[in-house]
């Protein structure tokens, strides 16, 4: 079993939190923030386990595999 690592972007909407994995383009939602990251964690498994019925996984692995780093960009507009 190959283990993958991708980013999750979770924000606050006026009826929940969105979920989102950018690499993979895979969103989700939860009434709560574990809620939306579980949530999408099953929509990204289920994302992988078709890309690999599809005999696509291999162009995910380099994506999966990426060094990261994430950092809040904070930006003014007058």
């Amino acid at each position: 079993m190959k283990t993958y690592k991708f980013t999750s972007v979770i924000w606050k909407e006026k009826e929940g939190y969105v979920s989102k994995c950018p690499e993979l383009g895979v969103a989700s939602a939860g009434d709560t923030v574990e809620e939306a990251l579980k949530n999408l964690k099953e929509a990204v498994e289920l994302y992988l386990e078709n890309a690999k019925e599809l005999g696509m996984l291999e162009e995910i692995d380099e994506i999966g595999t990426a060094e990261r780093f994430t950092s809040l960009l904070e930006v003014a507009v007058a």
